[in-house]
């Protein structure tokens, strides 16, 4: 079975359809690994250094120690020449946006006592009917 990077080189398609960058971003999570991949990105390439980035300087170290494996890697997927060079930039997760706790719903909003008490009748169990009714004025207090 022949590698991607063979196969498109293969095709001898024009030269604007895949630049270098693209290709060599596309196959870092091939040549690095699962676990790697997932705490870096390849971000762009500058001449023949591929540029990464990765979450902490811990990540940073210790890919550094492993870039001589990974140029050779990427070289037996892209072909000789076009990464010879790796780069590890921190670049910190951008945080998921916060989103708002869920409003309370209408029904416990603007109830009167009277309305509430109708809803702690359908709990079968006195004892925990009444432990509710307390949290629940404890709760609108």
């Amino acid at each position: 079975m022949e590698r991607a990077s063979k196969l498109i080189r293969g095709m001898k398609l024009p030269l604007d359809t895949l630049s270098g960058e693209e290709l060599a971003c596309a196959v870092w999570p091939q040549a690095v690994g699962k676990k790697i991949a997932a705490h870096t990105r390849a971000a762009k390439l500058v001449r023949t250094r591929l540029v990464i980035e990765v979450e902490d300087d811990t990540w940073r170290r210790q890919l550094n120690a492993l870039s001589r494996h990974m140029v050779w890697n990427l070289e037996q997927v892209l072909g000789k020449g076009m990464v010879e060079d790796v780069e590890f930039r921190v670049v910190p997760r951008r945080r998921e946006p916060q989103r708002a706790p869920a409003a309370v719903p209408a029904l416990f909003a603007n109830k009167s006592a009277n309305q509430s008490a109708d809803e702690s009748a359908a709990i079968a169990d006195p004892v925990m009917r009444s432990i509710y009714r307390a949290a629940r004025k404890k709760a609108l207090a």
